[in-house]
């Protein structure tokens, strides 16, 4: 299943995806709030949990492109986080874009469509978001949003070595009942 706006299209992903994911993954600007870039072994792994998880929940991180050229810029959408934490279980909306893409509105465009078919589709009460502190670029996506901010969320990252730099995490939520 595929999701279409004037600009994009988030839709399933292709073999021809996986070189260029690859490469947005080992891109230290798009990595930065991660804890490390990825090998092409990693990306491509981390491209089929992903496709895994969209044909088993009937949603995920959609492959996303631009509709006027077909080129691929990354993904968008939906995931289950795999962790333990106070707001878990929980359905998490998120991106990740090749730094060429930044800057023309997409992370905000795809995220909006992907919240939609959450709401719409998938009839969630809520969705929640999730990065370092210092990601100031997809907090600002989350607040275009008009998703909630709360202190009393913020979490230290389970999967991240406790007083690692990126462990600090803030959440943002977003209800049904708010769009």
């Amino acid at each position: 299943m595929s999701l279409r706006t004037s600009r994009l299209l988030l839709r399933p992903w292709r073999a021809s995806d996986r070189a260029l994911f690859a490469e947005l993954n080992a891109d230290p600007a798009v990595m930065e709030h991660f804890p490390a870039v990825l090998s092409r072994e990693q990306s491509d792994a981390a491209a089929e949990g992903i496709q895994a998880r969209l044909a088993e929940n009937g949603f995920g991180f959609w492959a996303v492109e631009v509709v006027e050229t077909g080129t691929f810029i990354g993904f968008a959408g939906l995931s289950r986080p795999r962790f333990d934490a106070h707001f878990t279980p929980a359905v998490e909306i998120g991106w990740r874009l090749a730094r060429h893409a930044w800057g023309h509105g997409y992370a905000t465009e795809a995220a909006r469509t992907a919240a939609a078919y959450a709401f719409d589709r998938c009839h969630l009460a809520e969705i929640v978001s999730f990065t370092s502190r210092t990601n100031t670029r997809s907090r600002a996506v989350m607040r275009r949003l008009g998703m909630r901010y709360d202190s009393a969320d913020d979490f230290d990252h389970p999967d991240l070595p406790e007083g690692h730099p990126l462990a600090p995490h803030v959440l943002y939520r977003l209800a049904a009942d708010d769009v």
